[in-house]
């Protein structure tokens, strides 16, 4: 396949003109972690205090949220950030959503999303879940939904910064890093690669 430009640098490249606008496309790492958590637990308190959810139906929905979680993160990642359309305005908004990341994979403020694009997504896909959902099912849902993003944005840094000795994350780390420098069509899971064996987009490791 084609071999496209990826920078080794971890200097970031400016996508804005203005600064404002620059400033709104990078973020720390544990940014995300200061705008959910609180929500993860506001939700978490509606779902077993305000509507008395019982503790073994909350443990359902939430396993129910961190399911419905990692499939949305393969089908975003997979369909939508690397949907590359033909239309030359379009073409820069793939570029500034995703194509930046693969052409400078080690930039440090663009490696989580910052939240003037996770927040409208988030709002939008809450809202979706609640034509299911609604009361502390929804609550208990979407909080454990919140907590497989935030695996997956905190650990998306870490893949790409630290060095791992666990088994665990040395494979996460290899299937991430295969998906960057070997072939961007395969390895569309970051937190989890259970998607992509079910879809046929795994890597032979072998």
């Amino acid at each position: 396949m084609k071999k496209n430009f990826v920078s080794n640098s971890q200097d970031s490249v400016r996508m804005f003109k203005y600064d404002w606008m620059e400033a709104l496309s990078k973020v720390h790492y544990t940014v995300p972690l200061y705008i959910y958590v609180p929500v993860i637990l506001f939700l978490s308190w509606l779902a077993l205090s305000a509507e008395q959810l019982p503790v073994l139906a909350f443990l359902g929905y939430a396993a129910l949220g961190l399911f419905v979680w990692t499939l949305t993160e393969y089908v975003l990642h997979r369909f939508v950030f690397h949907f590359v359309p033909r239309a030359g305005w379009a073409l820069r908004l793939h570029f500034i959503f995703h194509g930046v990341h693969h052409d400078y994979p080690n930039d440090a403020k663009r490696l989580v999303m910052p939240p003037s694009a996770s927040i409208p997504m988030a709002t939008v896909l809450y809202l979706l879940f609640s034509l299911l959902l609604s009361g502390g099912a929804l609550y208990a849902f979407f909080a454990a939904f919140l907590v497989g993003y935030l695996f997956y944005d905190i650990s998306h840094y870490a893949l790409h910064h630290f060095t791992f000795k666990s088994e665990f994350w040395k494979k996460l780390k290899k299937h991430h890093m295969l998906h960057h420098y070997s072939d961007a069509t395969k390895g569309y899971g970051v937190s989890s690669a259970l998607w992509d064996k079910v879809f046929g987009s795994d890597f032979d490791k072998k």
